[in-house]
């Protein structure tokens, strides 16, 4: 992938990942409610979800295929798409859903927003290999 691309994705999914944590921090659990549980930090976090699919978007038609294709980190790849598919159902669903469920859906995304999170970062370093020094 492309320098310009890998950036993009790694700093869309961060900021997806930041903006959700803070509120999640604030709304959820309480912690500075009136800073990190504002209307301002959730929709910093729907921006951010924005970008952080089309940065997605943007390298899944030959990403995907050349890892499937190398055989590499199939779970943490397949697991990513599998998260991010389930986070963009319970996004669209706290927006559009029916209020009867909007609380298990609340639980539900942010949940997994924090296993994709967890799954992101080891798919990420795992791709990192040490460079051999050849003298």
């Amino acid at each position: 992938m492309s320098s310009w691309q890998r950036t993009f994705v790694i700093c869309g999914m961060m900021a997806c990942s930041i903006t959700g944590l803070m509120y999640l921090l604030g709304h959820e659990f309480q912690i500075q409610r009136s800073t990190l549980g504002t209307h301002s930090i959730l929709a910093a976090h729907g921006i951010a979800a924005m970008l952080a699919t089309l940065a997605l978007g943007s390298v899944m038609p030959f990403h995907i295929k050349a890892g499937y294709k190398s055989r590499k980190q199939l779970w943490s790849g397949f697991g990513q798409l599998g998260f991010l598919f389930a986070l963009l159902i319970t996004g669209g669903m706290l927006y559009y859903g029916p209020e009867e469920i909007r609380d298990g859906v609340i639980s539900t995304h942010w949940i997994i927003g924090l296993l994709f999170a967890v799954i992101f970062l080891l798919h990420l370093t795992a791709i990192r290999k040490p460079k051999t020094i050849v003298n």
